[in-house]
């Protein structure tokens, strides 16, 4: 079984933010086995979905990662619906709509793929994505492929065992509700009109919300109320719209957007004692002060 992979991969255009220097090496598996296989060969591989939830570092990543965007199955059989891990958000959206199952329309909106999606239990609209899972396949580094239930994923606010275990999703079975074509349709065009109207567009390059809402609080309300909104940083600029967001607007680089998370992070906790949780994933290590700055974001 031969997977393919690419040694010095130029990363930027991969990413929503349009941000990210050279990886040492990327896999690029197309189903479940070869996926398998890698992280078994390459034991701590970083895996990356659609990169829409993550800032990876101009200066690269002396690193392996594995991408799973080539791993876009989607297995259909009545109400029942089967996606591997690479599959895009919008696509098993669109998918089900023709089959008039209900479930998914949130995630027409959502750049991001399922694996992803699964791990920060996504949400949206008032759905997420547990409410319609059953199951999920992980692979653990210690006991290999191991299935789940939703009961045993402990879902939370953007959280799932996964964040706790080293455990990687491979696939997710969900049971949808089976309604008119026209009614899914609907839903999602109200879900599309939603996300239009409250952040940036794509062709703004961003990551979506930048820090996870506290309990019972507004990450977004708390940055601006500390004067935050539309304040710059290089070519990244803390979206006038909605302050949990960062936008690419100027060619912006990775150092940009840290320093603006440091800047959110450090106002905030300066007023309310609260210490932001970042949404976004970082890749990195190579920038001196990038490291800093994440000990302090990521604690680590």
């Amino acid at each position: 079984m031969t997977t393919v992979s690419e040694k010095n991969f130029e990363i930027k255009t991969l990413t929503s933010f349009k941000i990210g220097g050279v990886i040492k090496e990327v896999f690029f598996p197309e189903n479940v086995e070869e996926f398998e296989q890698i992280l078994k060969e390459n034991k701590g591989i970083k895996v990356f979905g659609n990169l829409s939830n993550t800032l990876i570092s101009s200066d690269g990543y002396n690193g392996k990662i594995i991408l799973t965007t080539k791993m876009n199955t989607i297995k259909i059989d009545g109400t029942k619906v089967i996606a591997d891990a690479g599959v895009k958000g919008p696509m098993l959206s669109q998918t089900v709509c023709k089959k008039g199952l209900s479930g998914c329309e949130f995630m027409i909106g959502f750049p991001g793929s399922i694996g992803g999606e699964v791990c920060m239990n996504a949400s949206a609209n008032g759905q997420a994505i547990s409410d319609t899972l059953v199951s999920v396949t992980c692979y653990s580094s210690d006991k290999g492929i191991i299935k789940f239930t939703k009961e045993e994923m402990n879902f939370g606010y953007r959280t799932s065992r996964c964040h706790f275990e080293d455990l990687i999703v491979l696939q997710a079975e969900f049971e949808l509700i089976q309604k008119t074509k026209e009614e899914v349709q609907t839903k999602m065009d109200e879900c599309l009109a939603f996300r239009k109207s409250h952040q940036p567009l794509l062709s703004m390059p961003n990551c979506g919300s930048i820090f996870k809402n506290p309990e019972g609080d507004s990450a977004g309300r708390m940055i601006e109320a500390v004067g935050a909104k539309g304040l710059t940083f290089g070519g990244a600029k803390i979206w006038e719209n909605h302050a949990n967001f960062i936008v690419n607007y100027k060619s912006g680089n990775s150092l940009d957007v840290l320093e603006l998370m440091n800047t959110m992070y450090t106002k905030v906790k300066e007023r309310y004692n609260i210490e932001l949780e970042p949404e976004i994933r970082f890749l990195g290590g190579n920038n001196k002060r990038e490291n800093e700055i994440c000990k302090t974001l990521y604690k680590k």
